[in-house]
């Protein structure tokens, strides 16, 4: 049996939401690099720009394919073994929020955590999230169901800035730094109410 890819069901996910939401109109799918990580504190997921501009100079570029990644979405832990189809799908959509308007590898200016307080952009998102669901279709939607071991994507090396100044580091991350990894998850069902 083949396990389910639930990195290719996000990113399935992701061109559905553009397609969908207005707010999310500017994402293209094909520009966004889907990975498992590491824990990080109590997220469920981080989106970051591929190439952060602070520093550019030293960031390697990340290729897929052929195509210039602009922004790596990465589910961590507790999106895996702590969520319900709901949460994993509001997940993604909170983070895609991040991204600017522009979707030219930077966040949002206003969408930050710093900027608008934690409590109104899950507002925001829960909105977002209802008119969603109320038209997403079940193919999409149904992938974060699971309870199985699925295959993510997961960094052989991640890309990272040379450090101490020196530039002899990799400068192109490809599908070669990558590999499918089995990965548990496990669907909380939604408390009542």
């Amino acid at each position: 049996m083949r396990r389910l890819n639930v990195t290719l069901a996000v990113k399935r996910l992701v061109r559905d939401l553009a397609a969908r939401v207005p707010e999310l109109s500017h994402v293209r799918a094909g520009r966004v690099l889907v990975v498992a990580g590491e824990a990080r504190r109590a997220s469920r997921a981080t989106i970051r720009p591929a190439r952060p501009r602070t520093g550019a100079g030293g960031w390697p570029v990340v290729r897929v394919k052929g195509r210039k990644i602009l922004y790596v979405v990465t589910l961590r832990p507790l999106w895996f073994l702590e969520s319900s189809a709901r949460e994993r799908i509001a997940t993604i959509l909170h983070e895609l929020y991040h991204a600017s308007t522009r979707f030219d590898g930077t966040l949002h200016r206003g969408r930050r955590h710093s900027r608008l307080p934690l409590a109104s952009y899950n507002r925001k998102i829960r909105v977002l999230l209802d008119r969603y669901l109320a038209v997403a279709p079940e193919e999409i939607v149904a992938p974060f169901s699971a309870n199985a071991t699925v295959r993510a994507r997961m960094w052989l090396g991640r890309p990272a800035a040379p450090r101490g100044g020196d530039r002899r580091g990799r400068r192109v991350y490809t599908e070669r730094q990558l590999f499918y990894g089995p990965v548990r998850m496990i669907t909380r069902r939604r408390r009542p109410g």
